[in-house]
């Protein structure tokens, strides 16, 4: 017998503020200096409560790093395949977009930081995600060079490490110095001059 609407409702809620207060937590204190306990009590729960909806705490660090995977998705434009420098154009508004959630950002930032050491429970998501984007980004410029716009001889894998290099470096800048470091405006200058430089 399926739940009532209601009932799954408040569920779904309840899970989200889960999710809500974890990515918080996960953010200021990484993942192995977050406690079951400390985001149950952020969330007026009981560790058994916390753990009727996610098992453990590595589900609930899955559950947080997908729901801020589906964010970048719908921001990236991943349903369709941008081509050439629109797709540079995508990671400027995008950068622009992160100075408004720095808890997404500080979250993204500490766990791929303790996502090199083997044993973390983020690091397959961490390794998948770079090689999802870096093959997004390289289809996108080698699209360019297709139609024309972007020069044929571009390394376009080594063009898309460079850029997910400078967004990760200007983040940590940026969080270490909201106040002096322009994230949005630098990354803006950089890549336009990756544009004129690459471009046919």
């Amino acid at each position: 017998m399926a739940p009532h609407p209601q009932r799954r409702r408040r569920s779904e809620d309840r899970r989200e503020q889960i999710i809500d207060e974890a990515l918080k937590t996960f953010a200021d204190n990484g993942y192995h200096g977050a406690s079951i306990a400390e985001i149950a009590a952020r969330c007026g729960l009981s560790q058994p409560g916390l753990l009727h909806y996610f098992p453990n705490k590595a589900a609930l660090l899955a559950a947080v790093l997908d729901y801020r995977d589906r964010l970048d998705y719908d921001r990236l434009g991943f349903s369709q395949q941008l081509r050439g420098k629109d797709a540079l154009e995508r990671l400027a508004v995008l950068v622009e977009h992160n100075m408004h959630v720095p808890g997404l950002v500080r979250l993204f930032t500490v766990v791929t930081s303790e996502a090199v050491t083997t044993d973390h429970p983020a690091r397959d998501w961490v390794v998948n995600r770079y090689r999802t984007f870096e093959t997004y980004l390289a289809g996108a410029l080698e699209d360019g060079i297709t139609d024309g716009t972007i020069r044929p001889e571009v390394d376009t894998r080594a063009v898309a490490r460079q850029i997910f290099a400078m967004m990760d470096g200007l983040q940590l800048q940026w969080l270490l110095e909201p106040d002096s470091v322009d994230m949005a405006q630098l990354f803006r200058a950089y890549v336009d001059g990756l544009i004129e430089r690459i471009s046919a």
